[in-house]
This record gives C-alpha cells, sequence and structure tokens, in this order.
C-alpha cells in the first residue's frame, strides 16, 4: 500500500489528512499522530536510551510537527520528513544536555598496512546475523551516546553517511569511524551477554 493510498481510521487517505491538517483540521492531525507515533517514539528511544525521555521527545517531535507541516511539500516521504523532524529534535536536546558523548572528532586507528582494507561504513554481517532482537536492542542501549546514535541513524534507520554527516556537522569519515567503534562495542557486548548465558545454564 502506497503511503498516499494509506487509509486512516478516519476514512481518508493519508496524503488527505496531511491536506487537512496543513489548513489546521485537528482531527487530521491527529489521525496522523496516531499512524506515525509508536515510530517516532521507537526512534527517540533508540537514540537517548531512555523511556521517559523518548516519551518527551516524541511528544516534543508532534509539537514541532504541528507547527511545521505547511511546510512539508511532498518531496519525499511524509514518514521520512516526519523522522528527520524527530532526529532533528533528539539531537538539538542531547547537544542542549551537553552529554558525555565519545568525540565526533575522533579518527580511526590507523590501518594495518598489510592487512586486508575496510570499509567502516559497510553492512556489518556478523551484527545483520542471527542475533536475536531482543539481546540487539540491550546491547544498543548501553553504548555511548555519540556511538548509539550514529548506529541507530545508519543501522536502523537507513540513513546514509552523507545524510547523517551533514545532521551531526561532523565529517563522512567521522561517521564511519563511529560507526565502526559502535559496532565493535556493540560485538563485544554481545559477546559477553552470550557468555554470561551460557556459564548461567
Amino acid at each position: 500500500m502506497t503511503q498516499a493510498k494509506k487509509i486512516l481510521a478516519s476514512g481518508i487517505t493519508e496524503a488527505e489528512a496531511i491536506d487537512r491538517a496543513k489548513q489546521g483540521d485537528a482531527e487530521s492531525f491527529e489521525a496522523l499522530y496516531g499512524l506515525h507515533k509508536r515510530r517516532v517514539y521507537s526512534l527517540c528511544l533508540r537514540m537517548t536510551g531512555n523511556t521517559a525521555e523518548a516519551e518527551d521527545l516524541t511528544q516534543e517531535a508532534f509539537l514541532q510537527l504541528y507547527r511545521k507541516i505547511a511546510t512539508f511539500r511532498g518531496e519525499s516521504a511524509f514518514s521520512t520528513w516526519l523522522h528527520r523532524l524527530a532526529v532533528n529534535v533528539v539531537l538539538m536536546h542531547l547537544r542542549k544536555k551537553g552529554l558525555p558523548e565519545v568525540s565526533l572528532e575522533e579518527q580511526l586507528e590507523p590501518q594495518q598496512e598489510d592487512g586486508p582494507k575496510k570499509d567502516v561504513g559497510a553492512r556489518d554481517n556478523v551484527l545483520a546475523g542471527s542475533i536475536d532482537r531482543v539481546n540487539l536492542e540491550r546491547a544498543v542501549e548501553h553504548l555511548p551516546p555519540g556511538y548509539r546514535i550514529i548506529f541507530v541513524l545508519h543501522d536502523v534507520e537507513g540513513y546514509e553517511h552523507n545524510e547523517i554527516a551533514e545532521m551531526m556537522g561532523c565529517s563522512i569519515g567521522n561517521s564511519k569511524s563511529q560507526l565502526h567503534k559502535a559496532r565493535m562495542k556493540l560485538r563485544e557486548l554481545l559477546r559477553i551477554s552470550h557468555n554470561e548465558k551460557v556459564v548461567r545454564h
């Protein structure tokens, strides 16, 4: 079912709801909220790792949507546009809080010349493999904020490194470096969690 043809509970399509919400129709806005709140909340939760903050930021994202919906031009899917808006809300919040984030300017350790060249921004097949979701979600929550944000944006939300660099105000190389470090940290966390399970059984 395409975005435009999504029929909402109120019996109108998402596209119609967007048009009406732009005109200030509260019911249509409510319908859009109902349709997208769960995904926006899970995005906020993954980025912050904190349920109370995620709830507040979800509300803030929809408040921003209410203010800015008139600027939606339909050049991308509404859900994509809303997600970017939510990501910006979370990033602004984290900047204000001044979390002790891992420096985005940290560079990768120099690669061994004789070893195989690694594209640190490519898909990680070990992490994409047969890890159960619950353990992965838990491990993601334990990542340092800087790592977690890049991992969520790239591997969960599907943003490209150039988009992440633009959103985070860092270079593409730094985005790739952070993602690589986040994945290495995740592997370590998952290995610890797996070993604990083995010991328990």
